[in-house]
């Protein structure tokens, strides 16, 4: 299938299969897919410092191909010194074929070039099949140029599934690539 993406490919081939296999799907449809996925920088900073909110965004548009909208602020905080309306900071939904580039970026690329990687938690789902990583930082992205950056940010990305429980979503992201490391509550006993 020329065109596809790999991962797509992947998921196609094997994954539908195995998870059939593994959780006595009846009918394909039945088996747990890929929505989207939400990249997301918070930027509190961008209050004092406009050129962050541009910094920022070219940042997410160079890792995600696709511009980023400029989220904004629901209500005011005194304390944060916060107004309703003001940007605080740019995210991006990314489906289709971009989710599936950026999400085999994501896997064989950005996370093991994280310093000290031993995978990610098993246990960050939401409880309704969704999974959110966070970075610390976006150089692990080989888009961005270290000397061009003006400070180091990190990134939120939430993976979107139609999985009804943790464990088919966590089946799921393990078959298409997603390199879980070991549990706390596991390695503790």
């Amino acid at each position: 299938m020329p065109g596809m993406p790999r991962l797509r490919q992947r998921f196609i081939s094997e994954v539908i299969p195995a998870m059939q296999r593994e959780f006595s799907y009846q009918n394909v449809m039945q088996v747990p897919r890929l929505v989207k996925v939400v990249v997301n920088i918070g930027l509190g900073e961008a209050l004092q410092n406009a050129k962050a909110l541009d910094a920022a965004t070219n940042d997410v548009a160079a890792i995600t191909g696709q511009r980023p909208i400029i989220t904004r602020a629901k209500k005011s905080i005194a304390t944060f010194r916060l107004r309703e309306g003001n940007p605080i900071g740019a995210k991006v939904t990314l489906r289709g074929k971009r989710m599936y580039d950026f999400l085999d970026r994501l896997f064989n690329v950005a996370l093991p070039r994280v310093r000290d990687f031993r995978g990610v938690s098993p246990d960050s789902f939401d409880g309704r099949g969704n999974y959110t990583l966070g970075l610390r930082e976006q150089l692990v992205w080989p888009e961005i140029d270290y000397d061009s950056i003006d400070k180091v940010r990190g990134m939120e990305i939430t993976i979107v599934t139609t999985a009804e429980t943790d464990e088919e979503a966590r089946h799921l992201l393990g078959l298409l690539g997603m390199p879980f490391g070991r549990s706390p509550a596991i390695s503790r006993l």
